[in-house]
């Protein structure tokens, strides 16, 4: 019997980025229900969360919004 072959080291594993965007849904969901009144979270948990998000979601302020016969948008960082 023939030995089974390697599809290389990603091989049915999650990638990093589809991890990172897991993470970043399931602290949205907590603050989603922590602002809807179904779970409780002290202030330190939701500042904890603040964080994380800031370093995985874009800032909204940190969007330059041009519109010059298309729409166009430019990420600056601060």
């Amino acid at each position: 019997m023939a030995a089974r072959k390697t599809r290389g080291t990603k091989s049915n594993r999650w990638s990093e980025e589809h991890r990172e965007r897991i993470k970043t849904s399931m602290l949205l969901n907590r603050l989603q229900d922590h602002v809807l009144g179904k779970i409780e979270l002290t202030p330190s948990q939701v500042n904890a969360i603040a964080i994380l998000l800031r370093k995985t979601v874009p800032d909204l302020s940190a969007v330059d919004m041009n519109v010059r016969g298309k729409l166009e948008a430019q990420i600056v960082d601060l």
